[in-house]
């Protein structure tokens, strides 16, 4: 049996755990920038605003019904992540993270285990000890999890567990809705007499497979119970990671663009790290606004890729060799809305040992960065960082909404009065 755990309305739920007055009112959390809703509490739902709905239309409505708006904290959703990820692995052997709100577990228990009640106990332990309400779903596959995770949300117990026949579970759910399958796949699988999950489990999948897609024929075969995805898979490393942000107001000084660049390489070499990858090269690009006087101009892209002397997880040598070319990328005049980072030519190994064989030997300071790792780990990311990524950092993100980061800054710690 696989079962799926979900934080209830994750971010709302993060906010209230340490705002005990957001309790029965109407939150949402806003995206990057203040831009639209992303999360929403329940009594929010009720009021038919839907999800992604911008900032500029919810000011009117927040004087008639007494919307709270929160901007996102991703530093404590994070954490909060961890712990319940944490919480899990007391109940399981293995926890697999789906995402930041969501986790598979694999409990290794006989046939005739009360599944409702060790669903039920999860669930205590988890709002007791984190605060968070979650929902849990346990099936045979992943993709009946995810189903009977859903059904569980909107249970009064917040579990269920998927029946050994789970048809009349698969007829009620519109095609659209099943994992996998999507807002763009649901219509054409629609004109063809699809239009419930049971109606795709009936199908034969080899005729999926080549009407459609391999993904799509063990969709089917997951719906009937039949599991195929391998649980202990290992990771596949990544192709390529990328960092970027929209500035929080429009940023036309070099020297901005530099410590955004400095600040976006050392997170993304952060994960190169994590996932002990090294990156033969980088692309950095800016966005700029369109602008209409004294002369129009269309807005656009500047961008430009380059290749380390050798493959590099380190951000320091990285902006070293990076300076000279952001210096030509930069457009005098224009302002800015975003700037970007991505690594590609991902390898595994650390620098010196991936790549070229013939690569000059480590510094002194090899290895500097895996210790601010451990540091930012265990202090809370930001407590080292490198000059270049600036100390004031006018140009982040507008977030004026901002809660305190309750868990990870010693500053913002709840005080008992």
């Amino acid at each position: 049996m696989i079962g799926l755990v979900d934080g209830n309305n994750f971010f709302v739920s993060c906010e209230r755990v340490f705002d005990p007055a957001l309790e029965g009112k109407p939150v949402a959390v806003l995206s990057n920038n203040d831009g639209c809703c992303i999360s929403r509490s329940n009594e929010f739902k009720a009021l038919k605003i839907p999800m992604g709905t911008p900032l500029f239309q919810l000011a009117p409505l927040i004087e008639r019904y007494g919307l709270l708006l929160r901007s996102s904290n991703y530093a404590l959703y994070g954490d909060m992540s961890r712990r319940i990820i944490a919480v899990l692995r007391e109940f399981v052997p293995e926890v697999q993270q789906y995402s930041i709100d969501e986790a598979f577990i694999f409990p290794q228990f006989p046939a005739g285990t009360d599944w409702q009640g060790f669903g039920a106990k999860i669930r205590e332990t988890l709002l007791k000890w984190t605060g968070i309400p979650c929902g849990i779903g346990f099936a045979p596959t992943r993709t009946l999890a995810k189903i009977a995770n859903h059904k569980g949300k909107k249970s009064p117990s917040g579990v269920f567990v998927m029946p050994d026949d789970p048809s009349a579970c698969l007829a009620e759910l519109p095609v659209g809705e099943v994992w996998g399958v999507g807002r763009r796949l649901a219509p054409k699988l629609e004109k063809s007499g699809i239009r419930t999950a049971l109606d795709l489990a009936r199908q034969e999948p080899e005729e999926i497979r080549k009407r459609h897609s391999v993904t799509l024929a063990r969709t089917v075969m997951e719906l009937r119970g039949i599991s195929c995805i391998e649980d202990r898979l290992p990771e596949e490393p990544s192709q390529s990671i990328t960092c970027s942000r929209s500035f929080g107001h429009p940023v036309t000084e070099l020297g901005d663009l530099e410590e955004s660049v400095a600040s976006y390489t050392a997170k993304a070499a952060e994960k190169l790290r994590k996932e002990k990858l090294t990156a033969a090269g980088i692309q950095v690009w800016f966005q700029y606004y369109p602008e209409y006087e004294p002369l129009p101009l269309a807005g656009g892209n500047s961008a430009f890729s380059f290749v380390f002397p050798s493959p590099e997880n380190d951000p320091g040598r990285m902006m070293k060799l990076l300076r000279p070319k952001l210096k030509e990328l930069f457009l005098p005049g224009r302002r800015y809305k975003k700037s970007g980072v991505l690594f590609f030519g991902l390898e595994q190994g650390t620098p010196g040992t991936a790549g070229d064989l013939f690569a000059p030997p480590p510094g002194r300071d090899a290895g500097i960065f895996e210790v601010v790792d451990k540091i930012n780990a265990r202090f809370g990311r930001g407590t080292l960082f490198t000059l270049g990524e600036g100390i004031g950092k006018p140009w982040q993100m507008k977030r004026e909404r901002l809660s305190d980061a309750f868990t990870t800054d010693w500053n913002q710690l709840l005080q008992v009065k």
